[in-house]
């Protein structure tokens, strides 16, 4: 029996031309002599329809990141690694972004969290010829696009708010092509340059602030491999809040004769318990196929882990290491096994936390919360073994049974380190057992992800010029010093989130408006997006 429903709308018109009209292709043609169409074929042959109704933000998102051939770093379905809507839930679940939307910060928060560069501009902070200008820009290369929030109201369509990228510009006469990936309703359209920025110059009713449009590119130094915030966590709000904002006026106040006390300044009054601080860690563990044969001579679980292994050794090899370990040893704060670890009576669970990051991706479903284990029973004892590459790795076996009743034996490897403090004689270190990230490892890092204009804000100037020193990242190694300016900029971002939500402050320093990752504009309320 046949069920009545909609199927797609009416294209208004005008004002918008549709793309495959016999108008909408001489326009095409004639901007492409013109060279304004050169985004046009990577974003086209990445194009998708968005899976839910309100999953336009991420929708928009997966298409502009899989054209800049961005790497999420961990599989999709199968040993495959790609972008769709739920690899993106970085900044806000699934479920939440199904039922009311994504606010505008939070997608370019998503871009970010994605390993893209995100400069998000807020209508009130750009103008019509800047809009034109970064428009032009972005349509005229391979290796940027141009994502916009707007009203679809201006253009005489169903529906308010919306998110798309923009894959063409006519500079003759002054048309941008919509890829709308909501092609259910409306196929892919050139509108008005006036008339888009018309509906992205216009605020949110449900919100009482601006849309705006931002400008996606893939960043020239290697995304983070290990650390990475997570805006979605709430702790972050606050600690960003705390680490930008509140400690230059902690320390200029404090009275501080040594390194270790101003260490002890920063991080006794970090927000929540400093052994909790363990949600930027990205994908510890990696999960694999018990029987899983290496591909091209290699096998990338391992080389992913011998980057994670790198990070983690330079980190402890730095001088500021070991004042935060001596700090968090005296202050009893568990600085070797805090984070949840994988031994003894915590095997098991380990094991089922490994599982629900990826025994879904190994059946080849998509990953979803349900999807976790059903059962799981660990075959083997924990071992250490020498990878392909000579570095140490830990691996625990298991069989898991997913609610689907499919059952794989899995090894799930974890990256380790040998658990010392900076200095220590090779008997020590002899004697250490190999572990994964401490509390010590993730608060040396946020150290030194903190401006380098904080250090200036203690008085004792000897002191200054010690920490100064110390929590440089010039004279980091390579790949660290990667980790710590992606840290940087991702801690700006959610400090800007959390200014615009109005549970941080609106104030930014020099160094957040250097970073790349950059939302301008005024403050935002949580909202519904239809």
């Amino acid at each position: 029996m046949a069920v009545a429903g909609l199927y797609r709308r009416s294209l208004p018109s005008p004002p918008a031309i549709e793309f495959a009209s016999p108008q909408g292709k001489e326009i095409f043609h004639e901007a492409l002599k013109d060279g304004t169409m050169e985004g046009f074929f990577h974003l086209i042959a990445h194009f998708q329809t968005q899976a839910e109704p309100a999953f336009c933000a991420l929708a928009s998102l997966s298409v502009v990141l899989n054209a800049l051939s961005i790497d999420p770093g961990r599989p999709w379905k199968g040993p495959w690694r790609w972008f769709d809507e739920s690899m993106l839930e970085c900044c806000e679940s699934l479920e939440k972004v199904k039922s009311e939307g994504m606010t505008f910060a939070k997608v370019a928060c998503a871009g970010a969290c994605a390993g893209a560069a995100v400069h998000a501009l807020r209508a009130n902070a750009s103008t019509l010829e800047k809009f034109r200008e970064d428009l032009a820009k972005c349509c005229s290369s391979e290796r940027e696009h141009l994502i916009v929030s707007y009203t679809r109201k201006t253009f005489k369509q169903t529906g308010s708010g919306h998110f798309s990228p923009i894959g063409g510009y006519h500079k003759g006469r002054d048309l941008a092509l919509i890829l709308d990936v909501a092609r259910f309703k409306y196929p892919p359209h050139w509108v008005p340059i006036t008339m888009l920025w018309e509906a992205i110059n216009s605020i949110d009713p449900t919100t009482g602030n601006w849309r705006g449009y931002m400008v996606v590119t893939k960043p020239e130094r290697p995304p983070s491999v290990l650390y990475t915030l997570s805006c979605k966590d709430e702790i972050w709000r606050s600690i960003s809040k705390y680490l930008i904002v509140d400690v230059p006026k902690l320390l200029k106040s404090a009275e501080i004769t040594n390194v270790q006390e101003a260490v002890s300044v920063v991080l006794g009054l970090l927000p929540g318990k400093p052994e909790k601080v363990t949600s930027f860690v990205k994908w510890i563990a990696e999960v694999k196929r018990a029987d899983a044969a290496p591909t091209n001579g290699s096998n990338e679980a391992d080389l992913a882990l011998n980057a994670k292994v790198k990070v983690m050794g330079e980190l402890r090899n730095t001088g500021l290491y070991k004042v935060v370990f001596d700090w968090a040893s005296v202050s009893r704060i568990g600085c070797e096994c805090s984070l949840p670890s994988i031994s003894g009576d915590d095997l098991p669970s380990a094991v089922r936390n490994a599982c629900c990051q990826g025994a879904a991706v190994l059946c080849g479903m998509q990953f979803q919360s349900s999807a976790c284990c059903k059962k799981t029973s660990v075959t083997t004892s924990v071992s250490t073994r020498i990878n392909s590459s000579g570095t140490e790795t830990l691996v625990v076996s298991g069989n898991v049974e997913t609610m689907e009743g499919v059952h794989n034996n899995v090894d799930v490897v974890v990256p380790t380190t040998r658990c010392c403090s900076a200095g220590s004689v090779p008997s020590d270190i002899e004697s250490c057992l190999p572990l994964h990230p401490s509390t010590a490892d993730l608060l040396t890092i946020l150290l030194f992800a903190l401006p380098s204009e904080t250090w200036k804000s203690i008085r004792n100037a000897e002191v200054q010029k010690e920490l100064s020193s110390a929590a440089a990242s010039e004279n980091l190694p390579r790949s660290l010093k990667a980790e710590v300016e992606n840290l940087q900029e991702q801690l700006y971002l959610v400090h800007s989130w959390c200014a615009e939500t109005g549970e941080g402050d609106s104030s930014q320093s020099g160094a957040a408006a250097s970073a790349s990752t950059l939302i301008s504009g005024v403050k935002e309320q949580p909202k519904p997006v239809q």
